[in-house]
């Protein structure tokens, strides 16, 4: 009698512990559908601009153009420990370079690496899964432009249990949503919503987070404190932001508010990027934000 309940134990334990790996498994993109898409380098520098790559992984003091040699360095501090941007450039031993199209987008929009493990979602993957394969395919191909460097990654400084990277798979299971958050009937209200939600990962920092970290989608755009723990970042929801379309598109090409205010902290690189874009994606963005629930 005894034998036989230490047997269901154990092969209790044997499928609870394959049902764990299985939902905490990597599902990464299927190479096909981006081997098969011819990418363009002058449209993959607009994603580029807009997705802040060189926001993130340019080295800590770097300035100008040196800001697109993606060596990695900085810091970003959370409530799960500190994370260090890795080195992304096009070197093939520290960065990306010995990488494929296949590997590129399963990190991107999957946010699994080459050898099958999960990245930690401060990469925003959770907002790039809504990227356009496109989109994809032409960040890729103005990659293969981007210099090379040799400077290694640094090691995250995550205690246990977020040190777990298995673990991530049960944060994706519960946040990984390639779905649009809010409708966008027209070509300008869709554009807007690319970068908002997509590309410019607006949300990443603008929505208020759940106990795992995850973004609260009910309080979409609506504030949240600063992960450094000093302040509180900015709802962008109509009900809150009285600007008006054109004030926003202007803050977002010249950093200076209806008051004359002048933008601050991470602001300062996400200005620096749309002022590189068109006119017409700071009106999308601008547009966008106007229409979402609670607007006039």
């Amino acid at each position: 009698m005894i034998r036989t309940g230490l047997f269901g134990l154990v092969a209790l334990a044997v499928i609870a512990g394959a049902a764990g790996l299985w939902f905490t498994r990597t599902t990464p993109a299927e190479p096909g559908r981006f081997e098969a898409l011819s990418g363009d380098p002058v449209r993959g520098e607009t994603v580029f601009v807009a997705a802040g790559c060189a926001s993130c992984h340019h080295a800590p003091d770097a300035e100008g153009e040196s800001k697109r040699v993606l060596a990695g360095g900085q810091r970003f501090p959370s409530d799960f420990g500190t994370f260090v941007a890795p080195n992304i450039s096009t070197d093939p031993e520290h960065g990306i370079g010995a990488w494929e199209i296949g590997d590129f987008a399963g990190a991107v929009t999957q946010g699994v690496s080459p050898d099958g493990a999960h990245y930690y979602p401060a990469f925003p993957y959770a907002a790039y899964t809504r990227m356009a394969d496109q989109d994809v395919a032409d960040l890729w191909a103005f990659w293969q432009t981007l210099p090379a460097d040799p400077t290694p990654s640094a090691a995250h400084e995550i205690a246990f249990p977020f040190s777990i990277r298995r673990s991530i798979g049960v944060w994706k299971a519960l946040y990984l949503d390639d779905d649009w958050i809010s409708p966008a009937e027209e070509p300008q209200l869709e554009r807007g919503r690319t970068l908002v939600e997509a590309l410019a990962h607006c949300g990443e920092c603008h929505t208020p987070r759940t106990a795992l970290g995850g973004l609260d989608s009910d309080r979409w755009l609506g504030g949240a404190p600063n992960p450094s723990g000093e302040g509180t970042i900015p709802s962008l929801r109509p009900e809150d932001l009285e600007w008006s379309a054109s004030d926003i598109a202007y803050y977002l090409e010249s950093g200076f508010t209806p008051d004359y205010d002048s933008v601050g902290g991470h602001m300062v690189a996400v200005v620096e990027n749309f002022a590189q874009l068109e006119a017409a994606d700071r009106e999308a963005v601008a547009a966008y934000l106007k229409e979402l629930p609670g607007g006039e």
